[in-house]
């Protein structure tokens, strides 16, 4: 039977060479799994090139950490889409028995987003170089968050990588489609709004004009509406400078909106508007509830994936998205760590709904906290749903009722004298 080298890691997460004899390469992955190793790069012995050779040549123990080989240049963003299908991708070609140096070359190969390519072959290089897959994502950042990097980190150590890719991608398709839902609820009335502001801008600028020519030369008095409808036509179109107003409103509403943008990213102002979020009618509900569903998911995945409770709590308050609600994972994780449940730091909070509060309670008391949190984040992922449905339906027609107005009320304005007119001369 012939040979095969191979680079592995052990429980510890150590990276771990030598050869083993068997059959063939699925055998010596058996083999090694049931060692309490997990390979991540394997190849028959005389069909190793020299590159590959150097790389699973038993390496004697120096002294401090190998340095980890450098990454391939690799920058950009990269979609949650395409990092999702790369992450489900990757977790099958390993649960299928393919090494992972393998599996990064195959997918690297067919990837065909540029800078995600670039980052899996950096990636490749890194693990063939004998940096864990975990060292190796974390020098990508930008990427692969801390929550990504921490579950294959628990993966590798558990020897179960498959099974944490296969969570991680069912992880960012829930919160994914959680978001899209979200948006989708803000997007219809900011595009009816927008359609409501370019109408009536048209109309003040191009047709309310016409009509007021009209009445100019007459001495009929004119109704309280059209007055109105006349004279913020009149002001759109003054040029007390070099402009129309109506150029200088634009101007002034795209910089209050910058200037919202960088108070937003300051400590206070992120405070003040993630408050508002959460405080706002009918919004706000729906923002509380994906806030909870998130940090459901996200520590209840964490969890069950193997990463010890301070840790996911602390990578949990990160990726909370939330001010509001990362204060309170944090006074969580001060109570954790002084050995106090979770649960009396999250009631104190008064963020959480008192049903995740007790469902929590329960979860620590059966010894089953993250499959509870897990319940809990669907729970809350269908009522968003609904809550999304139901606000969309109502906002449909009260859109609609409010651009008719809006446009009515113009039209109304320009007609009313002209019906008026018409009638004084049937009169005469």
């Amino acid at each position: 039977m012939p040979n095969f080298l191979y680079s592995a890691l052990d429980a510890k997460g150590e990276q771990k060479t030598g050869t083993v004899t068997a059959g063939s390469e699925s055998e010596a992955i058996q083999q090694l799994r049931g060692s309490g190793l997990y390979p991540t790069q394997i190849q028959e012995e005389g069909k190793a090139s020299k590159k590959t050779k150097a790389a699973l040549a038993p390496k004697t123990k120096a002294k401090g950490k190998a340095k980890a080989a450098p990454a391939a240049k690799a920058g950009g963003s990269v979609k949650p889409k395409n990092l999702t299908i790369f992450t489900r991708q990757l977790a099958t070609l390993i649960d299928s028995g393919l090494p992972l140096l393998r599996s990064l070359t195959v997918l690297e190969k067919q990837e065909p987003h540029p800078v995600l390519r670039a980052t899996v072959g950096a990636l490749a290089e890194n693990v063939q170089g004998g940096s864990t897959f975990s060292e190796s994502l974390a020098q990508h950042p930008k990427i692969f968050n801390k929550l990504y990097v921490n579950m294959v980190k628990a993966g590798e150590l558990g020897g179960v990588l498959e099974v944490v890719l296969n969570r991680l991608a069912e992880y960012q398709e829930k919160a994914q489609k959680l978001k899209n839902k979200i948006v989708s609820a803000m997007v219809y009335p900011v595009i009816v709004m927008f359609i409501a502001v370019a109408i009536l801008v048209f109309l003040m600028i191009f047709i309310v004009p016409k009509f007021k020519e009209m009445f100019t030369n007459t001495d009929q008095e004119l109704p309280l509406i059209s007055k109105i409808v006349f004279g913020t036509s009149e002001f759109f179109l003054a040029r007390p400078l070099f402009l129309p107003n109506v150029f200088f409103l634009f101007i002034v509403f795209g910089v209050v909106v910058v200037l919202f943008n960088i108070w937003g990213k300051t400590k206070g102002g992120r405070s003040a508007i993630d408050l508002l979020k959460l405080r706002m009618p009918i919004l706000g509900d729906i923002q509380r509830k994906s806030a909870v569903s998130r940090f459901s998911r996200t520590l209840g995945t964490l969890v069950t994936s193997g990463v010890p409770i301070l840790q996911a709590l602390n990578i949990t308050r990160d990726t909370a998205g939330n001010v509001v609600i990362s204060n309170a994972i944090e006074k969580v994780h001060e109570a954790v760590k002084e050995g106090e449940t979770i649960v009396t730091p999250l009631q104190a909070s008064g963020v959480f709904p008192n049903m995740v509060i007790s469902m929590v309670d329960v979860g620590e008391e059966t010894g089953q906290l993250p499959e509870m949190l897990l319940k809990i984040a669907d729970v809350y992922d269908d009522e968003v749903d609904n809550s999304v449905t139901a606000l969309t339906s109502i906002l449909e027609p009260i859109m609609i009722v409010v651009l008719a107005l809006i446009v009515g009320s113009v039209v109304f304005a320009l007609f009313l004298p002209l019906i008026k007119m018409i009638s004084t001369m049937g009169n005469q």
